[in-house]
């Protein structure tokens, strides 16, 4: 099967979803795949050796002539550097345009430049797509200035909506995220959720599947960081009995279990490269194998997934395909860092703090106003999950009702020495910060013991000592 592939690599251009075009220095073409002759309407034999620039790039979409001479394609077959290209449209055999977003990529051989390859996708839903949101988002606007005497009335209201879902704050950028959440969640579209570690990822994804029509199905969760290359295969789509050492029975992966429901795929960006090119086939076709089966099973699921990571950067570096890049970033939804919503920490306290007295048993009544103040002029590196850190520490320490804070807060783990707590508690307070910003993950180059400065052997062994665990 592989001598079959590369024999005739023209079987896996033909295979992708994208269109693609091959072009000699003269212009013309030499390859056209499936995908683009659907999308343009102009089959392979009406393009092969003519200038399909004449054909469906001839002019803009206003009906302004485009001179061949300054199409990026071209410009790529004489000067030999990549572009990426957006904005324009490409026009098909009817008369019909589409927008259109592509790749113009250089084609050496012998180190000699020979032609170019084009890669384009039409990104006429997606553009629709982002202009409902924004004209939805405009309506919003609108009517905040117009009700900007009732805001406070207004915010009580939609806290007091949101207050269950943990997601609460008064600040527009947060408000302006709220509503993206709600314009997407009845429908089945991939969502991408994008923020740094710490500002809640999780908590807007439960919530996306909580408002939609499949809510009574089930959530499932994969860290795709927490697996490793060969383990993370079996976790997705399952494995049979006898698959490979240690499989000694059958077993259902998340996409079995997420049947009907809602599937969560955390750290996407962390996904090896052959799991996606697996995970890219689930969401195309809506179907997978076990590992070790050669049965295919159907799905019925709506992906969400979530990465800190820059995952354009990494298609650019080959770290991450495109064509599932294109596929997870339908609907992306950017959750704010705390450092730019610093406004709703009041909010954010009091919400904590009733979950604290729930876990912890305490009768906590809020934070002081000067606590509230430092907490407010803090960068909050770690975000949510740093601030919620803080307030449960000070609530084990605190003998008072009303939290004040008993130590400066310091980037990275927040402490400083306290003469009240020997070695080992300082210590203690210092590690379970550090993991709970890693998200508990230990190793790796996100892991807690990367930004510990020490051996992963040697954090377990003082987590094993300090006795820490997730529940600490």
């Amino acid at each position: 099967m592989i001598k079959q592939f590369l024999d005739d690599p023209s079987l896996l251009l033909n295979a992708v979803g994208e269109g693609i075009y091959g072009f000699d220095l003269s212009g013309n073409a030499v390859f056209v795949n499936p995908a683009a002759e659907r999308m343009t309407g102009w089959r392979a034999d009406e393009l092969l050796g003519k200038k399909i620039h004449q054909y469906h790039h001839h002019s803009h979409a206003d009906g302004r002539p485009y001179p061949a001479d300054e199409c990026q394609i071209y410009c790529t077959m004489f000067d030999g550097k990549h572009r990426q290209v957006k904005g324009e449209v490409f026009w098909r055999k009817d008369g019909s345009h589409f927008a259109v977003e592509y790749t113009s990529t250089p084609v050496y051989k012998d180190q000699q430049l020979i032609g170019a390859v084009a890669i384009f996708r039409d990104v006429s839903k997606q553009q629709q797509t982002e202009q409902a949101l924004r004209d939805a988002l405009a309506q919003v606007n609108l009517l905040s200035d117009q009700l900007q005497e009732q805001n406070n009335y207004l915010i009580a209201e939609l806290n007091e909506d949101w207050q269950e879902s943990g997601l609460v704050g008064k600040s527009h950028i947060f408000h302006t995220m709220l509503e993206q959440i709600k314009l997407v969640s009845p429908t089945d579209s991939t969502v991408l959720i994008l923020g740094e570690n710490g500002t809640g990822k999780e908590l807007v994804a439960r919530n996306l599947h909580r408002l939609s029509a499949r809510s009574k199905q089930s959530f499932i969760k994969v860290n795709c960081a927490a697996f490793t290359a060969s383990l993370l295969e079996s976790e997705l789509f399952g494995h049979e009995k006898g698959a490979f050492t240690g499989a000694n029975e059958h077993r259902k992966g998340r996409f079995e279990l997420a049947d009907n429901g809602t599937l969560f795929l955390d750290e996407i960006g962390e996904l090896p490269l052959e799991a996606q090119s697996k995970l890219l086939r689930v969401l195309q076709e809506h179907e997978f194998e076990r590992v070790g089966s050669s049965q295919t099973r159907k799905v019925n699921i709506r992906v969400i997934a979530a990465t800190n990571r820059d995952l354009w950067e990494m298609v650019q570096s080959g770290r991450f395909r495109i064509d599932l890049y294109y596929r997870l970033n339908i609907f992306p939804i950017t959750v704010p860092p705390l450092k730019q919503r610093k406004e709703d920490i009041p909010l954010l306290c009091s919400n904590l703090i009733a979950q604290l007295n729930k876990r912890l048993g305490k009768q906590l009544k809020g934070v002081s106003k000067k606590a509230i103040a430092q907490l407010q002029a803090y960068d909050w590196p770690g975000n949510i999950r740093e601030l919620q850190n803080v307030l449960e520490r000070e609530a084990i320490l605190s003998k008072q009702s009303v939290l004040q804070l008993s130590q400066p807060l310091r980037s990275g783990a927040a402490l400083i020495s306290n003469t009240a707590l020997n070695l080992d508690e300082v210590q203690r307070l210092h590690i379970l910060a550090v993991l709970a910003l890693s998200n508990w993950q230990i190793s790796g180059s996100q892991g807690a013991a990367v930004k510990l400065g020490m051996p992963e052997s040697t954090l377990r062994s003082k987590m094993r000592k300090l006795a820490i665990n997730k529940r600490s």
